[in-house]
């Protein structure tokens, strides 16, 4: 069997099925799992065992719609701020990720050093976001945000890791 290297290791094919099935269906019972594979049940649960202590599986999580959670307009928030140095990169990471508006913080290399993936009730509640939290900020000397209108998901991004 051909394996993939990933910064955990190597991941051979048996392994990268378990993921892409998990991927799609975090819920299936191993005896499932193992189904699906063709392998033993014992075989199937020593391998995810092995995958999360690895950390290659990092959790297991569900996927909420954000309407449901009063979260109907999503944006995405390209932020610049200054000085440009590790304590202020790390406390505006630390300090935006406890923001509840705010869904995930990307740190980034050129001419913006954050993306925000906010969620919001309303654009009012986005416009307030923007210039009474952000926008006060002392590090922020700058942002530009993007409505999101639809989301697609890869349903199995390990496929993209194959070697070439």
């Amino acid at each position: 069997m051909a394996g993939i290297r990933c910064h955990h290791g190597q991941v051979d094919e048996l392994d990268a099925g378990i993921i892409r099935l998990l991927q799609s269906d975090a819920r299936l019972s191993n005896r499932e799992l193992a189904r699906q594979l063709g392998i033993a049940p014992s075989t199937c649960l020593e391998r995810v065992r092995a995958l999360a202590r690895r950390g290659v599986i990092k959790g297991y999580h569900a996927e909420i719609d954000p309407a449901a959670l009063n979260r109907g307009v999503q944006a995405m928030v390209a932020v610049q701020v200054r000085p440009l140095s590790r304590a202020v990169i790390d406390t505006f990471k630390a300090s935006a990720a406890k923001m509840p508006e705010v869904l995930s913080v990307f740190v980034l290399s050129g001419g913006d050093d954050f993306l925000l993936h906010v969620g919001v009730p309303d654009l009012d509640a986005l416009h307030a976001f923007l210039l009474d939290r952000l926008s006060k900020r002392r590090e922020v000397t700058g942002f530009r945000s993007s409505l999101i209108f639809q989301q697609v998901s890869n349903p199995a991004p390990s496929r993209l890791a194959q070697p070439s």
